[in-house]
């Protein structure tokens, strides 16, 4: 989704060592979007095999999440379902803005103008049923679960969390808070960097915990005012929110204003939602309220098929197979914790 309110969430720091023997959600394609934005060749091109299909994804998927693996740390993969008829509004902006990069970054490879070949070529990942798929294979080799959610995938990240089928959802905004997620991790790498959007810099992170109680404590707000307040500074649903209306201001209005339908109804009329979108807020509200989701599921995790990591990645896409198999026996060295169930919570 991408709202701007992640300012405003409460966290605390955290080590790698405080997630060992716990379950974490992984929202798939917010992961591999993030991939595909950051892992690229020198003139900001994607890594590809000698069949010219793309392979970053893949890189950044079994690079980072094995090194992560190797500390006990369990991963459950949940891939999107059919979006709103909202969001496909916000997909078809996206797709322009892809568009628009894919223009600047061929003028800027005619200039070889390398700096700018970076800037853009970040801007156009796509994901192809084809990438979806290869991905899928990985994560099942890896031993890790896939869960396909009905609709939103964060949305289904936080129902396990909220079911206490696992610890915390991966993400690296606000969102998961929305759709009442009790905890979110955040920053979760273990190279203390991450590329910043649309730069060719970096910037130190470290990994923090995001707590929903914690947050809606010390903003004296409910989670239905905290989702007014994500949509006025803008959701997917409804793009840009309300011109002029920041986090804080958001924040400001949302308490005094007040909760319940007839306080938002008040305050979305007298700071004229009409004007900016052509239907009601209660669409908006309802979808992030009331986003489908699904118990039937299953979390099986199993050992780590290597023969079929290598075939995924070597024989199907060039990976360098000493290199691939050196992670794999890393991984199988990890150390165990020795924990029962309820010591994960």
């Amino acid at each position: 989704m991408g709202t701007k309110i992640t300012e405003l969430m409460q966290s605390k720091e955290l080590s790698i060592d405080d997630l060992k023997g716990k379950i974490v959600v992984v929202d798939a394609f917010n992961q591999l979007y993030m991939f595909l934005s950051s892992i690229r060749q020198p003139d900001g091109s994607l890594l590809k095999d000698s069949h010219n299909n793309v392979t970053s994804h893949l890189n950044g998927l079994f690079y980072r999440f094995t090194k992560l693996m190797q500390h006990d740390i369990k991963f459950v993969f949940v891939f999107d379902g059919k979006a709103p008829e909202l969001k496909l509004k916000e997909r078809e902006r996206r797709n322009a803005l892809k568009h628009d990069a894919e223009l600047k970054f061929e003028k800027a490879a005619e200039e070889e103008n390398l700096e700018d070949m970076k800037k853009y070529a970040s801007r156009t990942s796509k994901l192809t049923p084809e990438m979806i798929s290869d991905v899928k294979e990985l994560i099942a080799a890896l031993g890790c679960p896939i869960i396909q959610a009905p609709a939103e995938g964060e949305a289904q990240a936080a129902l396990l969390v909220k079911n206490k089928d696992a610890y915390a959802s991966l993400s690296q905004d606000a969102d998961s808070l929305l759709f009442a997620c009790p905890l979110v991790v955040k920053n979760l790498t273990l190279s203390g960097r991450k590329k910043l959007p649309n730069k060719l810099s970096y910037d130190t992170i470290t990994p923090e915990l995001i707590s929903l109680t914690d947050t809606l404590n010390s903003l004296s707000i409910d989670q239905d005012q905290l989702i007014v307040l994500a949509m006025l500074t803008g959701t997917d649903y409804n793009i840009g929110g309300i011109k002029g209306i920041g986090p804080k201001t958001a924040l400001k209005l949302v308490k005094e204003y007040g909760s319940g339908a007839d306080n938002f109804e008040k305050l979305f009329d007298e700071y004229k939602w009409n004007e900016h979108f052509n239907y009601d807020w209660k669409e908006v509200f309802n979808i992030i309220k009331h986003t489908e989701t699904t118990n039937n599921y299953k979390l099986n995790f199993s050992d780590v098929d290597d023969e079929k990591v290598v075939e995924v990645l070597c024989k199907n896409h060039d990976f360098n197979e000493e290199r691939t198999r050196k992670v794999l026996e890393t991984l199988h060295k990890r150390p165990l914790a020795q924990k029962g169930l309820g010591e994960y919570f």
